[in-house]
């Protein structure tokens, strides 16, 4: 009876839709389009409580506001160049968001949640353009392993920390070092009747560990709660309830087919500027500067080859298969 419904639907579909498309790539759609929204439903429910640390001293602070996650267009452009000053504007409200990405394997999701910020930026006055840069983009990979309930469950994550990477298991998971040792186990906060790990951003450089390894310095900071559809700006540098929209990497028009556009990024890999030392790299350019040159483990390798990254990091993972089934980043859809 379902596959006669199905079948009904699809005609019904095809008979509304342009004579060059036939059943088949209508069916080919509603698979991609049941994939998007359950990708984004397992994003939500595994995206972290997230702490951002401000500071509001020196002038290229703009007191506070350059602690404030946001989009790379925030300011309704794709031009990256012009992200440092274009903050400054009173009328450029840093709403919040959060990128994300999927990656699938037999065995488990792979997470990618990244969080943006228009300056790197530093308050000591010698320094300035020496520590700084235009564009900043730090974030974590979220390990879930498939079991019998929908989502699966959260038991390991890895955060970006500049040109480090840092690695936590959940509590209770009887995951052990691989060939790096386990920073930490990650805490939890429960958000609406679902528990999420908490991470935490420093100020100014904006490198993220996990809260338990990383608390904000004093009583300015903002608490990020995810959304699947709210955007917030914080009140001020002490709001402790602001929602960032999870937006898609992979979204038409977004950041991956964005990335041959010379006015956002450079080389494809690396955000655009015109102000600092150093540059702001995209998920599939972050790498950790010393944990091998093995597959994963390249620039890169966060984002196209997360298992085997994972692999590398973590011992007594359990079933772990490393043949992706789901990987955009791969073209295997």
């Amino acid at each position: 009876m379902k596959k006669i419904v199905t079948l009904l639907t699809l005609v019904s579909l095809c008979y509304n839709c342009q004579p060059n498309k036939d059943l088949w790539s209508i069916e080919e759609e509603l698979v991609l389009q049941k994939n998007t929204n359950f990708y984004l439903d397992l994003a939500y429910h595994h995206a972290p409580v997230h702490y951002q640390d401000v500071d509001r001293t020196g002038s290229h602070g703009l007191k506070g506001k350059a602690d404030y996650i946001t989009r790379y267009d925030f300011d309704g452009d794709l031009n990256a160049r012009n992200n440092w000053n274009n903050i400054l504007k009173s009328n450029r409200k840093a709403k919040a968001v959060g990128y994300y990405s999927v990656v699938e394997t037999s065995t488990h999701y792979f997470i990618i949640y990244a969080f943006f910020h228009p300056r790197d930026w530093t308050d000591i006055w010698f320094l300035y353009r020496l520590d700084e840069h235009e564009n900043d983009l730090e974030g974590i990979l979220t390990i879930v392993k498939k079991d019998t309930s929908i989502y699966g469950k959260s038991i390991a994550a890895v955060t970006v920390f500049h040109s480090d990477f840092y690695s936590y298991k959940a509590p209770n998971t009887g995951i052990t070092n691989g060939n790096e040792n386990i920073d930490g186990t990650l805490t939890w906060q429960n958000h609406n009747g679902i528990n999420r790990f908490k991470t935490s951003a420093e100020a100014k450089g904006h490198g993220i560990k996990a809260h338990a390894k990383q608390q904000p310095g004093g009583s300015d900071y903002i608490i990020y709660y995810p959304s699947k559809t709210a955007s917030e700006y914080p009140s001020n540098s002490y709001d402790r309830n602001v929602k960032y929209k999870l937006v898609s990497i992979f979204e038409n028009g977004g950041m991956w087919d964005q990335r041959f556009n010379t006015s956002l990024f450079s080389n494809a890999k690396s955000f655009q500027k015109s102000y600092g030392n150093g540059t702001a790299n995209a998920p599939w350019n972050w790498d950790d500067k010393n944990d091998g040159r093995r597959k994963g483990l390249l620039a890169g390798g966060l984002a196209y080859y997360p298992a085997h990254l994972v692999d590398e990091y973590f011992d007594h993972l359990g079933n772990f298969s490393k043949t992706y089934t789901y990987n955009p980043y791969l073209g295997i859809e």
